[in-house]
Order: structure tokens, then sequence, then C-alpha cells
């Protein structure tokens, strides 16, 4: 099973299109068996559903997302689990031990602020 966490750095990126990267860990008998770092190809409408689909992702983690997106995401049979943050580490040591839950909060406001 591969489950991608949409990163900026080691943290969840609260909004899964604008991340830096997607951590995608290989999860094997409970355990993390791989983690590869995917850079962000970039936000284009419909694109990263696809995109994670064709790198055999099963579940993607984010801090929110469009409604769109979240039905792209499930017509690509990827589970989505939103509203959580932190660092990426403790967020799949959660995922693995079944505690990470779905808020199922979408994003509504995509503006990106720039510090």
């Amino acid at each position: 099973m591969k489950v991608a966490v949409a990163a900026q750095g080691d943290q969840v990126s609260q909004h899964f299109g604008y991340c830096e990267l997607f951590r995608i860990y290989t999860i094997e008998n409970k355990a993390v068996v791989k983690v590869e770092d995917v850079k962000n190809p970039g936000h284009r409408p419909g694109y990263l559903p696809v995109f994670l689909k064709e790198n055999g992702v099963n579940v993607i983690i984010a801090g929110g997302m469009g409604g769109s997106a979240v039905d792209l995401f499930n017509e690509n049979g990827i589970e989505v689990i939103m509203g959580n943050l932190g660092p990426t580490e403790d967020i799949i040591s959660k995922y693995i031990a079944g505690k990470l839950e779905s808020t199922g909060s979408a994003c509504h406001d995509h503006t990106m602020h720039q510090d």
C-alpha cells in the first residue's frame, strides 16, 4: 500500500494542490518499508489525482482540499484523509496505528498567502 502525504518540508501541507512535494510511504505489514519524495508537478484541475494514481498511491493525506478534488481522488480509487496537520512522520505513524481520522472538511478558499 502507498500513502502520499502532501508536504511542505517535513510538515503536512494545508492544501494538497500547492504542496512542495508528496512524501510517498510504502507500507507493508503495518511498517514503513520505503519513503520517496516526489516533487509536486504543478496544480492543474484534475491532474494530481491521476498523477498520484499512476504512482501507485492508495491514500492521500493533506490538511485540506477542494470538494471537486476529493471527488476526483475517489473516482481514481484513492482514499482522502484531510484535516490533519503536523510533522509527516507523526501523521504516518498515526495512520499506521489506525488513529488518523479525516475531518471531511474541504477547502473553500484557495487563496495562498505568501510571506
